[in-house]
């Protein structure tokens, strides 16, 4: 028992078992030897340890390192409560009694803190590159598709047409916003938390800028009493992947409606799809259910975890174990959905003249057609009541705007004439478009331009 000098009795193995955070915080094994190969170096500098011991210490701490890597030596979680007392615990079996001068002037409280720091941060830059590929994924597929018009949807109804590219783009721009979260929280975790003690500090010179300056922080924390309870990055990180797996999942339902034999727009790989244990002929887009159902999970690490942090008083309590598990399954679950939707739309093929003909013939011109009556000085909530009127007497005739001619529009209102009918033309309806943002293939095109230079 490493911390047990006062005690009489050993922690009974059940209570043990049930205070153990081991095989979750087993994750943080590099960064808790990243941090105490940077503490040993700080305490030669200010003389606690001498040279030799300091590097028989930092060899040991990298024979740990190799040895969890190549599996030749395990953390028993039937022994040990966390990574800390595993880690310090091996390395006494390999050096000896030096190895009990490593954890001078340090707690666990801010040596967990320091642990979970450098893993978002590193974590932060994994989902960013991950989030990059899916974003060129999109860009590839776009460029493909400049004019494949699809219908465009408001309250899942056919609103106006759109290309597919102008559909994959939007969530480009999600994904942009979602790499942007992930860029300030890595970048605002800026400080060291190490020398921060239990709560108070020490009365040791600990050298802060010096260990700060070995971890890759711009400078230490100001106050250790918030150093050691501060979770803030983590609720943050969870944020995060709970807004990222919200885009995936927006994602995940319409390509679960495209694959439908009703949509038939889109055809997944057979790689990412599986078949049903009764009917021969399924074929279910399952990696993307599994997604938008994996998503409930993510939101719900964030809310698990902000109760717990909403009631803890200052500074440390044992509450905050808690941590571990919804960030590291948040953290993975978020990369993996990542990675799959990215294969996904990869290798997925979309039927091109699937929307062509059946586009041809309903209202979704309408707005088109109602800007031309502006243009002709009619007041739009007017030009809206008289389109109106145009629909409501095309569908009672049984015709659409495909088969619609002038005397059809004139009946309606006298204003119209010719040119009012190019109006209909699904064709060059996005090309009608020239307002920034639109479907307009040429603003799209610039679109794809400016993302290419900015992710490539």
């Amino acid at each position: 028992m490493l911390w047990g000098g006062r005690f009489k009795e050993m922690l009974d193995k059940k209570a043990l078992n049930f205070s153990s955070s081991l095989k979750y915080d087993i994750n943080l094994l590099h960064e808790d030897i990243e941090g105490s190969i940077a503490h040993a170096q700080m305490l030669s500098s200010i003389n606690i340890l001498t040279k030799g011991e300091a590097q028989k210490i930092i060899s040991g701490l990298k024979q740990i390192s190799e040895e969890w890597e190549n599996k030749s030596w395990q953390a028993d979680p039937d022994k040990f409560e966390d990574v800390h007392s595993a880690v310090e615990s091996r390395l006494y079996e390999l050096i000896g009694e030096t190895a009990g001068k490593l954890h001078t002037g340090r707690s666990r409280n801010d040596q967990v803190a320091l642990d979970l720091t450098l893993w978002v941060k590193k974590r932060c830059s994994l989902i960013i590159n991950l989030i990059i590929e899916f974003q060129k994924t999109l860009l590839e597929k776009s460029s493909l598709h400049l004019n494949t018009l699809i219908p465009g949807y408001t309250h899942l109804q056919r609103a106006q047409p759109i290309s597919l590219a102008f559909h994959l783009l939007a969530y480009v721009e999600m994904l942009e916003r979602d790499k942007t979260r992930f860029e300030f929280l890595k970048n605002n975790l800026s400080q060291s938390p190490l020398g921060s003690g239990a709560l108070a500090g020490s009365t040791l010179p600990l050298d802060r800028n010096l260990t700060a300056e070995k971890l890759g922080f711009d400078s230490p924390t100001g106050n250790s009493l918030d150093s050691v309870s501060n979770r803030d990055f983590i609720l943050d990180f969870l944020h995060s992947c709970s807004v990222g797996m919200m885009h995936l999942s927006r994602l995940s339902e319409e390509i679960i409606i495209w694959s439908t034999s009703e949509w038939n727009f889109i055809k997944l790989s057979d790689s990412y799809t599986t078949g049903s244990s009764l009917m021969p002929q399924k074929k279910n887009p399952d990696m993307a259910e599994l997604i938008r159902g994996k998503t409930g999970r993510v939101y719900g690490n964030y809310i698990s975890f902000s109760s717990t942090m909403k009631s803890l008083p200052l500074s440390y309590n044992r509450d905050l174990q808690e941590d571990k598990e919804p960030l590291f399954d948040s953290s993975f679950t978020y990369e993996d959905s990542l990675e799959i939707m990215n294969r996904m739309i990869s290798t997925a093929e979309f039927n091109i003249e699937r929307f062509t003909k059946e586009l041809q013939g309903d209202f979704s011109l309408s707005t088109d057609l109602a800007d031309w009556l502006v243009n002709k000085g009619i007041p739009f909530r007017e030009a809206h009541k008289i389109v109106g009127n145009v629909v409501a007497k095309l569908e009672s005739d049984g015709k659409n705007f495909n088969t619609a001619n002038l005397e059809d529009l004139r009946s309606v209102s006298e204003i119209f004439d010719e040119s009012s009918l190019k109006c209909l033309d699904m064709q060059s309806s996005l090309e009608k478009k020239i307002t920034l943002g639109s479907p307009n293939p040429q603003h799209v095109k610039d679109r794809i331009d400016f993302w290419t230079k900015k992710l490539f």
